[in-house]
Order: structure tokens, then C-alpha cells, then sequence
């Protein structure tokens, strides 16, 4: 075998040596290329940042809507005990005193204070969980007791205190009473 130089780059490194022009290009060459790849890299972070950026942005928004749409849950918890007082109330009113001339008014507006009660719930986004004669779902429903029942064994024969939901979410379970098969 000879000395001569087999492939290009063996032959550029064989005459590199006596011409320093070929050199100071391949130093050049070599530089422009780690420029190159250390701008890519740099490119790819910016990508990166802008991305993780724009995650933070939606989950503050989301965050912030969520707030917004929920504000006022302890809020409603609260007023649903009242609202649960005053459906007591006028379900323990017997019919014969509906009738009286006296507790007429007293009647007529406990219940427009109960439709004024469901309105401002519906504004906001409250809505009562049907419950009565719906299969029992643990998602909506607290079963509190079982009952034997004609009804198909797992359907809510008995609300014993009504569920709500607030937008799409469970603010309060609905207490019931589930039909189990009669012995």
C-alpha cells in the first residue's frame, strides 16, 4: 500500500498542512456549524418557553373562570338549609288552614318567597337533583336507608332531603331511600 491520501478528507488533511488557508476554512466551517446547531438548540427553548407559557395562560383562565363559576358555593350551601326550612314550613301547613281567610296571605307568600328562592337559584346556576323514581346514582344520591318496595331494587322511592347541583358540579347529595326487594 501507498501513502497517498484514500478519500477526501484524508487528502484535505494532507495538504492542510502546507496550505493554511484550507485550515482556517475547515476552523471557519467548523465554527459556522456549531453556530448553526447552538441556534437550533436556542430556537427549540424558545418553542419550548412559548408552549409552556401558553399552558400557564389557559390554566390561569381556566382557574379563573372556575372561580368565577363557583364563587359562591359555601354561599348556596347555606341558603339551601333555608330553603329546606321554608319547604318544611309550608309542607307542614294542613290544607283545612290553606283554606282559612286568615293564614291565606301568610300562605300565599311563603310560597311566592319559595318560586322567588327557586329563581335566584336558577339564575345562578343552582338546579335540583331529581331524585324520586330514578335509579340510585352514588354521584347524585346519599343512600340513606333501604326499603322493601314493588319499586325495582336500586330506585329512589323516598327524598328525604332534596340534591343540588351548581353549574355542572355536586353541591349537595339528595338524602334518599332506596327500594330493596320485599322479604
Amino acid at each position: 500500500m501507498s501513502d497517498q491520501p484514500t478519500s477526501a478528507d484524508d487528502l484535505r488533511e494532507a495538504t492542510a498542512e502546507a496550505a493554511p488557508e484550507v485550515a482556517e476554512h475547515d476552523t471557519q466551517a467548523q465554527r459556522i456549524a456549531e453556530l448553526e446547531d447552538q441556534l437550533a438548540a436556542a430556537r427549540q427553548e424558545t418553542l419550548y418557553a412559548q408552549a409552556d407559557i401558553q399552558n400557564v395562560r389557559r390554566r390561569a383562565e381556566k382557574d379563573a373562570a372556575d372561580a368565577r363559576a363557583y364563587a359562591a358555593t359555601n354561599f348556596a350551601r347555606d341558603v339551601l338549609s333555608v330553603n329546606d326550612n321554608l319547604e318544611r314550613a309550608l309542607a307542614a301547613i294542613p290544607e283545612e288552614l290553606r283554606a282559612d281567610d286568615k293564614f291565606k296571605g301568610l300562605v300565599t307568600g311563603l310560597e311566592a318567597t319559595g318560586r322567588e328562592l327557586t329563581n335566584v337559584f336558577a339564575r345562578h346556576g343552582l338546579t335540583k337533583i331529581e331524585a324520586m323514581g330514578q335509579p340510585l346514582d352514588p354521584n347524585r344520591h346519599q343512600a340513606m336507608v333501604e326499603m322493601p318496595s314493588d319499586a325495582e331494587p336500586g330506585t329512589v322511592v323516598q327524598e328525604m332531603q332534596s340534591g343540588w347541583m351548581i353549574k355542572d358540579r355536586l353541591l349537595r347529595p339528595a338524602l334518599v331511600g332506596v327500594a330493596k326487594r320485599p322479604e
